[in-house]
């Protein structure tokens, strides 16, 4: 298997170990956990599969997928940072208040209460820079990651993670003993597909500009 189908293979597979470990721990259960690990993995996959149809690469990872994996992991690591600092309980209750809240109100409150989630997405995407350099020595400037169309993906898996936690935590399914299953669900979910949306936008672009 490439790396192009593995990656991919382990992003899922630690969405749904995050949420099922999350999800039995007593303070944070949830009768509908199954459901919404099995939605929260078709939606990433399906963003993965969508990401490679995007930016297509014929030999290992592109560099969207270079940086939505190191943004993942950047990710999963400030979560446990911030379980361990406030605990589940407190998490899950931010989750229940996120739901009433609109989205500039509650992006302030992840921000808030989940900075160690949101510190290593935005850090595991800019090291995205220097990994490509060293992956790929001989690519141009133009194809691998600035600074700028970085941040500017950055941005939009941010927006996407807030997106979707507000989405994913309304559903009838995350209405039971707990919202923390789905807010992450939907974190997960809208990182992956804000990478798709930052990635088609810019493509789009410069196929535009090229045209004119």
């Amino acid at each position: 298997m490439g790396s192009a189908a593995l990656t991919p293979a382990v992003l899922v597979l630690l969405a749904g170990l995050t949420l099922w470990s999350l999800g039995q721990s007593g303070a944070a259960g949830n009768k509908d956990l199954p459901t919404i690990v099995v939605l929260t993995l078709i939606a990433v996959a399906a963003g993965c599969a969508a990401l490679a149809w995007v930016r297509p690469q014929r030999v290992g990872l592109s560099p969207p997928q270079v940086m939505l994996s190191l943004g993942f992991g950047g990710m999963l690591l400030g979560l446990l940072y911030d379980v361990g600092q406030v605990g589940p309980a407190r998490l899950d209750s931010l989750c229940t208040q996120a739901t009433s809240l609109g989205f500039v109100d509650s992006l302030r409150l992840h921000l808030e209460f989940l900075p160690g989630m949101h510190a290593g997405m935005l850090a595991g995407g800019l090291l995205a820079i220097p990994s490509l350099r060293l992956l790929r020595p001989h690519c141009g400037r133009y194809l691998c990651s600035l600074f700028a169309q970085n941040l500017l993906c950055s941005g939009w898996m941010l927006v996407g993670m807030t997106a979707g936690a507000l989405w994913f935590s309304r559903w009838p399914l995350s209405a039971g003993n707990s919202t923390l299953p789905g807010m992450l669900g939907g974190m997960f979910v809208g990182m992956t597909w804000g990478m798709v949306i930052s990635v088609a936008l810019y493509r789009g672009f410069f196929t535009l500009r090229n045209r004119a």
